[in-house]
């Protein structure tokens, strides 16, 4: 099959590769796109911790497509960026017809169902999102939708009130900053961002003197993770998500450095690229 290598920071190469062989309980899955998840682009753009080349179709975690026996479905995988991957059949969850054809990077959209249920929020609460990407914009919708009334924050803005409830979005040393200064006294934090870059610093002092409540928003159990993509798929179907107008960018697999240049400089208009075989 052909896959995708990062063989090096900022350099990717499509070569040929065996054929993943699924173990009991594993299904192999024939990809239709994988998502490029902001969470990546430290592989993409190189740390002292990750090692190259990297395994072929990896870090590609966001795919969907078909199992052999025909369903329609997304999941988990490390290994999206190829014309075949891995699945595990307890998790993948499949797309019903209502999506038929839409793009459906579905870990993506079920990371943000999770982090607006680790917030624990309540119809009629009035929250901020800070960083409106991909994650910050799906986050809002989710809350919007839960009637969950929504102030959104992009770089350089100043709502100029504090709220009971601030998400981070972004996962940048700015993005923690501000969503934290917008905290109530009495409030919580909701970390969403993926701070993957390096060190952050807070302001703990501040954090103690106004009892800030921190809520790390990421989830470890694939099960959980699992039941947010469900989820997901849910609000998709019944039209309450739109993910098509999610997905702003498409690339094949042989442009794959390109898609990761285009979430790297995140550019008006961009949201989500995709990449499909």
């Amino acid at each position: 099959m052909r896959a995708a290598v990062l063989t090096n920071a900022r350099r990717a190469a499509v070569r040929r590769t065996p054929v993943p062989e699924p173990r009991p309980g594993e299904v192999l899955l024939h990809v239709e796109g994988c998502g490029v998840c902001g969470s990546s682009l430290p592989v993409w753009e190189g740390r002292p911790w990750f090692a190259y080349p990297a395994e072929p179709g990896a870090p590609g975690h966001e795919a969907w497509g078909r199992t052999e026996d025909g369903r329609r479905v997304t999941g988990l995988t490390e290994h999206g960026y190829a014309e075949l991957a891995v699945m595990r059949e307890d998790e993948l969850v499949e797309l019903p017809p209502e999506l038929d054809g839409v793009p459906f990077p579905g870990e993506a959209v079920g990371c943000a169902v999770n982090v607006v249920r680790r917030a624990r929020l309540r119809a009629a609460d009035e929250i901020a999102v800070v960083g409106m990407g991909f994650l910050g914009t799906v986050v809002a919708r989710l809350c919007e939708v839960g009637g969950v009334g929504v102030t959104t924050v992009r770089r350089g803005e100043d709502p100029g009130r504090p709220f009971a409830t601030v998400i981070e979005a972004a996962g940048t040393q700015e993005a923690l900053d501000t969503a934290s200064r917008l905290v109530a006294t009495g409030g919580t934090l909701v970390i969403a961002g993926f701070h993957q870059d390096g060190p952050r610093t807070i302001d703990l002092q501040s954090w103690n003197w106004r009892g800030l409540d921190i809520v790390n928003a990421h989830e470890r159990d694939p099960g959980r993770v699992v039941d947010g993509i469900r989820e997901a798929v849910h609000l998709a179907a019944t039209g309450e998500l739109d993910v098509r107008a999610l997905v702003t960018h498409r690339f094949t697999l042989d442009e794959l450095e390109d898609a990761f240049e285009a979430a790297s400089r995140r550019r008006v208009g961009f949201l989500k690229a995709v990449v499909c075989p």
